[in-house]
């Protein structure tokens, strides 16, 4: 039975090694009912120990861990029957159908022969894989291999689910594809924490973002929040000659957050943009400077990433 709370999943001073490498240290996070928080973090960070540990498939050395209330450690069996997980890669059988897997693991959940069977047509319909049910999974695209993934974790209809970065290697289409069933999950009232990769998807996605880095959290928050942290817009200026382009440096002077010689480009901060916008442009008017092309951009989540942890994202996590 599930426990009545908004708090759905909580760690707190989670702590995980291996021998001396300490993985995790001092984790904390809670993601409310009905919400999505995910969880960001360069290569090795902790994300994907940290949803093993969440989702019982790996034990913790110190901490408290519940979710919807039982607790990880002595409460696995409970906790495994609230949850569903799609792994970083399709945990399906390949010889067998897409029907196949999904009645086969309705089965293993104890539902009915008819149960499953209903049940299985419903998720194919949903993730759009009616016209290649009868098709060995073998013969799936990597997004068609994705979806039959989450749909047979799905089967038991889990109301708090983990996905860990469940659209790595897909291309765009299929991303935005699994985009919109997850939205769809949580439309519907699931709780779900994602482990990604990519930046654009927990800004389209969460609810909430959790950043961490060198098995500590560094930042939390909405990812607008964490945008403002980040700095203000910031208006960039390209100049079609060397010369033009020296000579806006050397004009705008301390405004200048970033100039890039080989592309002559000009970065400004812009604190009230609009004022100071029409100001830069009219310095460069006196001047008689004209540039090239002009675009004003806002923080991005890529731009919070960098600042928070110096690092780029990596295409997997070795924990």
């Amino acid at each position: 039975m599930v426990k009545s709370s908004s708090i759905v999943i909580q760690a707190k001073g989670l702590k995980k090694s291996y021998g001396k490498n300490n993985v995790l240290k001092g984790i904390d996070l809670t993601v409310e009912r009905g919400t999505m928080l995910a969880l960001l973090g360069p290569n090795g960070a902790g994300k994907t120990t940290t949803v093993r540990i969440l989702s019982t498939l790996l034990g913790y050395d110190t901490g408290k861990v519940t979710v919807e209330g039982f607790d990880v450690k002595t409460e696995a069996d409970k906790v495994r029957s609230v949850i569903g997980l799609t792994g970083q890669s399709a945990a399906v059988d390949e010889l067998l159908t897409g029907r196949e897997n999904l009645v086969m693991m309705g089965r293993l959940y104890r539902l009915t022969s008819a149960s499953a069977k209903a049940r299985a047509q419903e998720l194919l319909e949903e993730f759009d894989l009616v016209d290649a049910a009868e098709r060995p999974a073998k013969t799936y695209s990597g997004g068609m291999r994705r979806r039959l993934d989450l749909a047979v974790s799905l089967i038991a209809t889990p109301p708090v689910i983990f996905l860990d970065e469940p659209t790595t290697g897909l291309d765009p289409r299929s991303r935005i594809s699994m985009w919109e069933i997850i939205e769809r999950l949580k439309a519907n009232g699931a709780t779900i924490l994602l482990t990604t990769q990519y930046l654009e998807e927990a800004d389209q996605l969460a609810d909430k973002i959790v950043v961490i880095d060198g098995g500590k959290v560094i930042a939390e928050g909405t990812a607008k929040d964490l945008k403002s942290k980040v700095g203000k817009d910031r208006l960039e200026l390209t100049f079609a000659t060397t010369k033009s382009y020296k000579q806006a440096v050397n004009v705008l002077g301390k405004t200048v957050q970033e100039s890039n010689d080989e592309e002559k480009t000009v970065s400004v901060v812009l604190k009230d943009t609009n004022a100071d916008v029409r100001k830069t442009l009219d310095t460069l008017q006196k001047e008689s400077l004209k540039f090239e092309a002009m675009a004003v951009h806002k923080p991005t989540l890529d731009d919070v990433f960098l600042a928070l942890t110096g690092k780029q994202t990596k295409e997997t996590e070795t924990k």
